[in-house]
């Protein structure tokens, strides 16, 4: 019998007739308890949403806090926490009884506003399960964009909206195929709203990114290393560390972080330690410096740093310091000035031995250099597009998304984003009309302003985005790269490579369907998908 269920992620285990970590723990190192009870939460949000359902008029704002909280909190890599999860979960039985307060001891067996018993959708049909998948993860995904953008007082009531909705879709279990795939396509339209609320409310409260070039040496002293994708959490750690001569260094998607102008005052905002989330374990492990998660991906930190771990926000790990909603940064700093840093400067390279990133590409430093890379495109001078990003992560094979980098000719621009960046941003690949060859747009979210900049391009040349001369070429590991997936199909975007494996919740017939009317396709090797990609 399963000790759990759960096949969110790229790394889930694959193998002996299964498709999911079903053992006593996940490949992410979550625990088959913390599944469970996560499940319970999903469960218990669903049950909220159908209370909701012909109650709109009594949602409140706290109603969808909870909701995107509750999503956020299921994503792969943020909370190991028992404790938080089972009061949370707590939290938004709460708030269900407060649009059914006499369903509790309602001894009718109606279920209209029950808690979902998830193993109900684990066990389904093949289809429906991957279907409903799709809307279940994509949501999750969403719902960190969203909790980012209400953090700094932006929300959008057709999105929140729409989390009701598709809760209550993954619930019903009379809803077939035909019911289903629509929802997943509006879960896509969604999220473009979404990312679109969230950059706004990033490019309102800290200006538009510039183009900013940043070191990965780590300079002598105390410093504090901050993680995840909040830049709410980071502004309020250099606003308490001002004068205290302690550098802050970001981590992993923290790193773009330095080009926006508004946390570029700070003078002790100061390089990028370390490289992808996957290499936490082995880059923290002697390291004179605390460590601050705003969001995922946390690792189950190793004793030998365990003591420098510090969260916030929804991200918990058990016995691991949290800085609550007050965000008082003390513990953290008091951490970094006993540790006291390097004693001298301290060189770190990339994965490839580059000593510097740039950061800062999005959409409004891109198209500010539009009619230079108009002209260049009309000249030949640049031959093609290539969007290489996504997730990495720790399984064998995501080594291709460096070597098919190496291989783009020298008449090409790689556009990039997310993590996956890691893997090749650090190599010199020249300039282009005085412009790099690798531009790095961003986080993960910030794939709206690739999707910006791909259909202003296609304005001016008069074509569709699928006529440009642009490859999209996907690494995935989590939740939110399904719900930027969705997106790019609900713009109707074909010809996606996407690797380095496909998801394990994708059915064949869903898999046939997508493939047939969207030709995605999973990567294979870098000399083959370079040919074919520039044929």
């Amino acid at each position: 019998m399963n000790k759990m269920f759960c096949y969110q992620c790229e790394q889930t285990a694959v193998g002996n007739g299964c498709r999911g970590c079903t053992g006593m723990s996940g490949v992410c190192g979550k625990k088959a308890d913390t599944a469970l009870l996560q499940d319970e939460l999903t469960g218990a949000l669903i049950g909220l949403a159908r209370a909701v359902n012909g109650n709109e008029d009594m949602v409140t704002e706290h109603t969808y806090e909870l909701i995107i909280k509750g999503l956020f909190t299921a994503v792969t890599n943020v909370n190991f926490n028992n404790d938080t999860i089972k009061k949370l979960t707590s939290e938004i039985r709460l708030e269900k009884n407060r649009f059914a307060p006499m369903c509790g001891g309602c001894g009718s067996p109606c279920g209209k506003n029950d808690d979902y018993d998830m193993s109900e959708l684990w066990t389904s049909d093949e289809d429906i399960r991957s279907l409903k998948s799709l809307i279940l993860f994509g949501i999750r995904g969403m719902a960190a964009y969203a909790y980012h953008a209400n953090v700094l007082g932006y929300r959008d009531e057709e999105v929140n909206r729409f989390f009701c909705k598709a809760l209550f879709a993954v619930g019903m279990d009379s809803f077939g195929m035909d019911e289903l795939l629509p929802i997943v396509m509006e879960t896509g339209e969604k999220n473009l709203r979404c990312m679109e609320l969230l950059d706004k409310a990033n490019t309102h409260t800290y200006g538009h990114p510039v183009p900013t070039e940043v070191t990965l040496t780590v300079e002598k002293g105390p410093f504090i290393v901050i993680s995840g994708h909040d830049l709410y959490d980071l502004k309020q750690l250099l606003e308490q560390t001002k004068d205290m001569g302690i550098n802050i260094c970001t981590h992993g998607e923290m790193l773009p972080a330095h080009a926006y102008p508004e946390l570029k005052k700070y003078p002790h905002l100061k390089g990028n330690f370390g490289t992808a989330w996957q290499n936490q374990q082995k880059e923290f492990g002697d390291i004179p410096a605390p460590v601050l998660f705003t969001t995922n991906c946390l690792m189950p930190p190793k004793e030998s740093y365990s003591d420098r771990v510090f969260t916030t926000e929804v991200v918990s790990y058990p016995e691991i310091v949290h800085i609550g909603e007050e965000k008082d940064f003390s513990p953290v700093i008091r951490k970094a000035l006993e540790l006291g840093g390097y004693s001298e400067d301290r060189h770190f390279t990339g994965i490839n031995g580059g000593g510097r990133v740039i950061t800062g590409f999005g959409h409004n430093a891109v198209l500010s250099e539009a009619d230079r890379i108009i002209s260049a495109v009309r000249s030949g001078d640049i031959r093609h597009f290539f969007l290489v990003g996504g997730c990495d992560g720790a399984k064998t094979g995501r080594n291709y998304y460096t070597e098919f980098v190496k291989q783009t000719p020298a008449d090409t621009v790689v556009l990039t984003l997310a993590c996956g960046k890691y893997r090749f941003n650090d190599l010199d690949t020249g300039t282009i009309c005085g412009l790099p060859r690798i531009m790095d747009m961003g986080q993960c979210s910030d794939a709206y302003s690739a999707i910006k900049v791909a259909s202003a391009l296609a304005e001016v040349f008069g074509c569709t985005v699928n006529e440009l001369p642009l490859s999209i070429v996907l690494s995935w590991y989590e939740q939110k790269a399904v719900c930027i997936l969705l997106t790019l199909l609900h713009l109707g975007i074909k010809n996606i490579l996407l690797g380095p494996s496909l998801p394990a919740f994708i059915s064949p017939n869903v898999l046939r369907s997508l493939t047939e009317k969207y030709n995605i396709a999973p990567i294979t090797t870098p000399e083959e998908d370079m040919k074919k990609l520039l044929a």
